[in-house]
């Protein structure tokens, strides 16, 4: 096996974030093996070369194959996993402004990588691509519909999670695939997804990643009422109003203190405590919400950073959701089992770790095999 994953060569997955870049290392099979993870700041994937230099040492003298990427919007064009051409990166970079902050952090790997490996392919994986199927009533937003002709719609995000939550699912058993599913990927960005038989129903993510549930630096849902307050009688200008709504609000902008939810769980600070109680409160408003797009609730699964390590924060939510029947067992969710709602419980709760570079990885496989 490892002769034949060694001719078959490596696939690197790579997930940039606001920070770092998170990549994966896989052999380039058609269900690829993990080699090895890793992850670098962003100054240092400015350098193509030294990014491929750090990825090929963990090799073990593999040939690199190909290069897959995380690109947060694909907007309507981009539904499926694509090789990235010049022409689609002109594409995926005219959608900037529809993610201002991301789109750019997951393009700069790309065209650095362009550059430096021409030869190299290199394949696009969408963020949106989990939610393609949404439909009017649940994609569409209560303004005049010439604008949805535009583009303006709701699209979701942290599809690649959820792609891998929705086949974990269905690997568990395919009854419980079945099952009326609210998953909430809670982490420094932070949403829900509605899913039945491995399908997105609905989500809280909209035509970008700042609808929704509150997040670490992000404020979710919010009065668009405020947003033109702030613009005409503040006087923000645009530029101040996205930094204030993507790196100033949400769990920082609430406590004052920080948007890591583990310093806040650590603090004494009633403004800490404050920004909690309302995390806690709109992601538990938000699991009923999608409960109402799924007409019941029969499966709640956490993942991502905050859903899979903090105990007290699904304890709080399940608190919340009470009025249900969910009922989360204390010693389970203490040590982050596997299954952590109490037998009697009509809601199933678990826990299951999200791994887009997985993701990203059997995509980049599919498309090499495919060129082949």
């Amino acid at each position: 096996m490892a002769a034949r994953s060694a001719e078959a060569g490596a696939i690197v997955a790579l997930n940039a974030g606001s920070s770092s870049i998170k990549f994966g290392l896989y052999t380039a099979e058609a269900d690829p093996a993990l080699i090895g993870k890793g992850e670098i700041e962003h100054d240092a994937a400015g350098d193509a070369e030294g990014l491929l230099e750090a990825v090929e040492k963990r090799l073990g003298g593999r040939k690199l194959a190909a290069v897959g990427h995380r690109i947060v919007h694909g907007g309507p064009d981009f539904v499926e996993p694509v090789r990235l051409t010049p022409e689609v990166i002109a594409a995926l970079k005219a959608l900037t402004p529809w993610a201002p902050l991301h789109q750019p952090l997951c393009l700069a790997p790309v065209e650095k990588l362009a550059a430096a490996r021409p030869a190299l392919p290199q394949v696009a994986c969408f963020d949106t691509a989990f939610h393609h199927d949404l439909r009017p009533p649940v994609s569409r937003y209560a303004i005049p519909l010439g604008y949805e002709k535009k583009g303006i719609r709701r699209y979701g995000f942290h599809g690649l999670s959820y792609e891998h939550v929705a086949r974990r699912v269905g690997e568990i058993s395919p009854q419980l695939s079945a099952r009326k599913t609210v998953v909430a990927h809670l982490g420094s960005g932070a949403s829900l997804c509605a899913m039945q038989d491995g399908r997105s129903r609905d989500t809280t993510m909209g035509f970008s990643v700042l609808e929704g549930l509150m997040m670490g630096t992000r404020p979710g849902d919010i009065d668009a009422g405020i947003l033109l307050y702030l613009l005409k009688e503040e006087r923000l200008s645009p530029e101040a109003l996205e930094d204030l709504l993507y790196h100033k609000s949400g769990l920082v902008g609430v406590s004052g203190i920080s948007g890591d939810m583990r310093e806040l769980l650590a603090s004494k600070d009633q403004r800490a405590q404050e920004a909690i109680e309302l995390f806690v409160f709109r992601v538990a408003r938000e699991v009923a919400a999608m409960a109402n797009t799924l007409e019941g609730l029969e499966l709640l699964v956490f993942t991502g950073g905050i859903g899979e390590h903090a105990a007290e924060i699904r304890a709080r939510v399940g608190a919340r959701l009470g009025w249900l029947g969910l009922r989360i067992d204390e010693a389970a969710n203490a040590k982050a089992a596997e299954r952590i709602d109490v037998a009697q419980s009509p809601v199933e709760v678990r826990i299951i770790p999200t791994d887009e570079e997985a993701v990203i990885a059997r995509h980049t496989a599919r498309l090499l095999a495919e060129r082949r």
